[in-house]
Formats: structure tokens, C-alpha cells, sequence
């Protein structure tokens, strides 16, 4: 059962020559209600000031498009924050081209609902009740000037300053809970005892925001009234996040062996473990199509079973052939999750085979890596496990990423979530500056394509390999034309520029990386083969300075003692 909210909504002038609120909803369907939820939200132009109706309308209607133009992986905060703060920046420098444009500003109440959880940003004082077991609450603290004759003078609001706080909230819902998004025209002169009676009444919301709009005008509001309600009605199971709770429920599956079945899924062969992770290929029984199953061992913690679910939910967002797709299988009794099987194999396995790639072979392969992953960057995921064992050539010639074990979404990871399920990388792979204790970013991703490029043309790592638990220090890269000297200079500086120690050397995006491989000798980069002494240390010019400091005293004081 999807999650179920009707409507309603009232908006009057009243007194007021303008009507300066407004207030919208959006209710998606299907994958973008699970994904994104719905979202409502009321307005009220800062009175007083030119062009406040359309500061409220422009934040509201905004608001509702561009929180379902962000990622299905950022949080649900995130997502509000990146979008108000924009609309706030644009508020607030249109508010500073004209005259009559001079102080346009609004308040902002928005909640969003999804899965069995609300979310509320808030700026201003227009407000966001909830009527739950005939108990009324308020959800939002109003942003006005403590002062007695201030009291109604804002101190927030979308367009008044450079810089904006916004507040954020969120809690479960209930069945049967009632929502109210109002203006002060309505809360400032109804009070709450009135509106718990007037929402408690049962009636359809359309006809409760009507009511509550005309009792507040009828009331003698001196300002417009503006009333938004929704009725919770019915609630999903829970949300692929929210599933994560219900998959500590299901037990692990038996170690199994080539032959055995599970849930009609036959197991063919074993193709991976590690210390927390199992990998099978299996065969169902009934159709004969082949999948991988990606599963823990039998000695895995609640933590590494909630951060095996986070990967699933992220693997299923991201619908490209650049990557296995998760495949949903009608019956599963234990904890795993399957994916499309790819005959093929790493590019690991086809250099530990003796292949040999030849640059142009490298450079596509490069490429193809690139396309991936930009598709990730897009979504607001970062890899952090880019190399050739996670790289799958298929026998079909396309090249897929692997393995969304220690990805991180949403600016958080499963580790950070859920605890560590496996190391947060391969050595080798790692830009210089996670071993600073920076987090993994589109950058360190791209670094990582770029040592992969590099071991593909000479079977070596940049900075030489490096163990775990080892704090290795970055010098230069050695120039992989000293390892192979049928690499092109153009490819060579691509290189260079890819596993640079600095990130602000590097490429800056992946769609950056992928322009430089495809213009090639027609446009080459022009980057310095060793890092000048300076650069390396900064401390440098100090040193000398000291030293010709000293050996200048040493000689005046030889010229003393001689005379």
C-alpha cells in the first residue's frame, strides 16, 4: 500500500487589498512517491514590501520543481537545503537590481512525507501544526525579533540576507495524523484551542482548509489567511530505507555449495569472499537464466547486515548498463540480494592472464570507466573502490563498474551509518589525501581511474604499491614512459594530471577526464613533469634564507676575530 494523503487548501485576502501568501502541494506516484515523497508548502511575502506575492509564489512553485530535480540519493534535507538556498541567493540579489524590487522576501513553511516518515524546513513566521489523538503540536518556532515592538518584524525570511538558517525537523507518522500549514492570519487569530476543533471534526481536508480560511476571516484577521491541510490516510510498509529495520529479520543463508538451492536459485560456482562477503553465481531452477547472489558469511554482525541493505538500495538507483542491475526475485527467506550475470571477466583477471592493452585499448577502457562513473557523480555517489578487479569487461565488449560495498550517498556511507562492512578502499587506488584523513570525493574517484589507466599500460602503480596500514608519502609519479616507452606524450600528461598528489591538479569531473582521452594529440595538456622544489617544499625558500643567514654571521665574525 502506497502512501496516502488527501488535500486541501484555502487562501483569502481578507482585509488586505493583495492576497501576498500562496501555498502548493505535489503528489507524485509510484517510484517518485517512494523516492521523493510529497511535498506542501505555504508562502507569505514580506508585507509592506514590493513584489511579496511574488516572492512567495516563486519560492513555493520552486520549491516543488526543483526538490524532484535532485538526486533520489541525497537526503531528504539535503535535497531542501541545496534548493532554499538557491532560491534564497536568487531572492536576494533580484531584490537588489531595482527600487521597487527593494526588501522582496518571504517566509517559508515546506513539509515533505515519505514512507512512514515527514521531514519539515521552516524560515519565518508562517507555521506547520499536527493534530494526532486530538492533541495539537506545534512543529515550527516562529522568527521574529524577541522585542516587544518587534514582535511581528521578522529576523528570517528567503531573500532577506546573503546567508540563511534554516530549520529542519523530522518524526514518524501515524495513521490518521492531520497537518496544517498556516498563515498568522489564520494561527494569530484563531489560537490553537479553536484550531484542534475545527481540525479534529473529521471533515474532508479540502473542506477543513475552506472552514479554517473563513473562521480566521470571519474572526476579524487583520491579514490574509492562508490554510493547507493534509490528512495521512493510509502508509506504506516501509521505504527501501526503512526496509533495512525489516531485513535484520531475515537470517543469513548456509554457506552453500556448487549444486545447492535456495529460494529456486541453484548454486553454480562460488566467485568471491572475503572476510565479511560471499559472492555465487546461481541458476533458477525454472527458467535457467543465471544471476550473481551477494550475500555475508554465516559470522555477520547486524551492522554489516544493514550496510548489505544500503548497498541494494543504492545498486537499484542506479539504472545504467555500465552496471549490474539488481534483478527482484519473488521469494527471498534469508539476507542477500541478486544481480544480472555477465559472462566476461575483470580487468584483474586479464592482466594477471598476461594481456597485454595497448594505449589506445587503455585509453577506451579509460573512457568507458569514466562514462560509469559520471553516471554515479550525477547521482551524488562516490564510488571509492575504483580499479581493474571492479571493472568487468563482457563478453558482449561492454565495460560495467562493480560493487557498491563502501559507496558513500548522501554525503554518508554504510560504514558511517551502519558500521564498517569492508576497508573503505584498496590502498594502491586511494588519493594521497585520504591518507590525510580527507573523505572520498568525485576527486579521489577520479584519482583512482587514473592509477587503474596507469597499471593497465605498465603493470605498476604511480607511487609504487602500497600495503595496508601503511602511511606512505606521495613524491612525484614516476613518468610511465620510463616503464613504457610506446606511450604517447599526449597520454602520458593525461596520466600525469590524473594521479597528481594535489586534487586541485587533478581533473575536476569525470565528463573533464573523459574530454582530455578523446581529444588526445589534437589538444594536448600541458603538465609539468616533476613538481618544482619549491612546490615540494614550501618551507624551502625558509631554510636557505637561514642557512645563507648563518654562513653570513659565521664570516662577519671571522672578519672580527682576524682583525
Amino acid at each position: 500500500m502506497p502512501l496516502t494523503v488527501t488535500l486541501g487548501h484555502a487562501s483569502l485576502a481578507g482585509p488586505r487589498p493583495r492576497n501576498e501568501d500562496y501555498c502548493a502541494a505535489a503528489t507524485p506516484e509510484g517510484a517518485e512517491l517512494d523516492n521523493k515523497g510529497m511535498i506542501a508548502a505555504v508562502a507569505d511575502g514580506v508585507g509592506g514590501h514590493a513584489n511579496g506575492r511574488e516572492a512567495a509564489e516563486y519560492c513555493v512553485r520552486s520549491l516543488l520543481a526543483d526538490y524532484y530535480a535532485t538526486p533520489d540519493t541525497w537526503s531528504v534535507p539535503q535535497a531542501l537545503d541545496k534548493v532554499i538556498a538557491a532560491l534564497n541567493r536568487w531572492l536576494y540579489s533580484h531584490s537588489r537590481r531595482a527600487r521597487e524590487t527593494a526588501g522582496m522576501a518571504t517566509t517559508l513553511s515546506a513539509i515533505v512525507l515519505r514512507g512512514r516518515r515527514y521531514v519539515i524546513a521552516h524560515v519565518g513566521d508562517t507555521r506547520i501544526y499536527r493534530l494526532r489523538g486530538g492533541e495539537l503540536t506545534q512543529l515550527t518556532a516562529d522568527h521574529v525579533w524577541e522585542h516587544p515592538e518587534l514582535k511581528n518584524v521578522l529576523s528570517r525570511a528567503v531573500g532577506l540576507d546573503e546567508k540563511l538558517s534554516v530549520d529542519y525537523s523530522d518524526g514518524e507518522l501515524a495513521e490518521g495524523d492531520v497537518f496544517l500549514l498556516a498563515s498568522d492570519g489564520v494561527w494569530g487569530t484563531l489560537g490553537d484551542a479553536k484550531l484542534t476543533k475545527l481540525l479534529a471534526d473529521g471533515a474532508p481536508a479540502e473542506d477543513l482548509a475552506s472552514r479554517i480560511a473563513m473562521e480566521a476571516t470571519g474572526a476579524g484577521a487583520q491579514d490574509n489567511c492562508t490554510a493547507l491541510v493534509l490528512r495521512v490516510t493510509g502508509l506504506p510498509r516501509d521505504t527501501l530505507r526503512d526496509s533495512i529495520a525489516r531485513v535484520h529479520a531475515l537470517p543469513l543463508p548456509p554457506r552453500l555449495k556448487p549444486g545447492q538451492a535456495l529460494d529456486g536459485l541453484e548454486v553454480v560456482e562460488v566467485l568471491h569472499e572475503s572476510r565479511v562477503t560471499l559472492l555465487y553465481r546461481v541458476r533458477a531452477v525454472d527458467s535457467g537464466q543465471h544471476f550473481v547472489l551477494k550475500t555475508l558469511r554465516d559470522t555477520a554482525d547486524a551492522a554489516e547486515a544493514a550496510a548489505l541493505a544500503h548497498e541494494e538500495w543504492l545498486a537499484r538507483r542506479v539504472a545504467s548498463a555500465d552496471f549490474p542491475q539488481v534483478v527482484s526475485w519473488p521469494v527471498r527467506s534469508h539476507l542477500y540480494y541478486l544481480m544480472s550475470w555477465h559472462e566476461g571477466a575483470t580487468l584483474a583477471r586479464h592482466l594477471a592472464q598476461g594481456r597485454r592493452f595497448t594505449p589506445v585499448e587503455a585509453a577506451d577502457l579509460a573512457a568507458r570507466a569514466l562514462k560509469a562513473l559520471a553516471v554515479l557523480h550525477r547521482l551524488a555517489i562516490v564510488h571509492r573502490d575504483v580499479k581493474p578487479d571492479n571493472l568487468h569487461l563482457g563478453a558482449d565488449g561492454r565495460l560495467r563498474l562493480l560493487d557498491f560495498g563502501v559507496a558513500a550517498a548522501d554525503g554518508q556511507d554504510a560504514a558511517e551509518i551502519f558500521g564498517e562492512i569492508n576497508n573503505p578502499g584498496t590502498p594502491s587506488y586511494m588519493a594521497p589525501e585520504l591518507y590525510a584523513g580527507a573523505a572520498a570525493s568525485e576527486s579521489s574517484d577520479l584519482y583512482a581511474v587514473g592509477v587503474t589507466l596507469y597499471q593497465l599500460l605498465t603493470r605498476k602503480y604511480p607511487y609504487g604499491e602500497i600495503e595496508p596500514f601503511q602511511h606512505p608519502k606521495f613524491g612525484d609519479p614516476v613518468p610511465p614512459t620510463r616503464l613504457r616507452p610506446d606511450i604517447p606524450e599526449w597520454l602520458e600528461a593525461v596520466l600525469l594530471k590524473a594521479v597528481a598528489r594535489a586534487p586541485a591538479d587533478r581533473f575536476e569531473t569525470a565528463e573533464e577526464f573523459l574530454l582530455a582521452l578523446e581529444h588526445g594529440a589534437h589538444r594536448p595538456l600541458r603538465v609539468a613533469r616533476r613538481t618544482p622544489l619549491l612546490k615540494r617544499d614550501p618551507q624551502l625558500a625558509l631554510k636557505l634564507l637561514a642557512a645563507g643567514s648563518l654562513v653570513l654571521n659565521i664570516f662577519l665574525l671571522y672578519l672580527l676575530l682576524v682583525r
